[in-house]
């Protein structure tokens, strides 16, 4: 596990640049508690990091999955 901010912790060996700061940016948001976590498998997606873990307090986020068809 590699912390990466003080509200991030990854435990992806081989992550880019562009996961990180999707990742890195959700993570700022008031109500992710206590941090927002990379698994092996994150990478950049349409929003949120997929591949993320995103607890929440006092919050409720809804999840959406979209198709290759549906983001074209």
């Amino acid at each position: 596990m590699e912390r990466l901010s003080n509200r991030l912790l990854s435990w992806a060996s081989l992550i880019d640049e562009k996961t990180i700061e999707q990742a890195r940016t959700s993570s700022r948001m008031p109500f992710i508690y206590p941090h927002l976590a990379l698994m092996p498998d994150a990478h950049l997606g349409l929003g949120a990091t997929v591949g993320s873990v995103i607890p929440t307090l006092g919050a409720i986020m809804p999840a959406r999955w979209v198709s290759t068809s549906d983001a074209a």
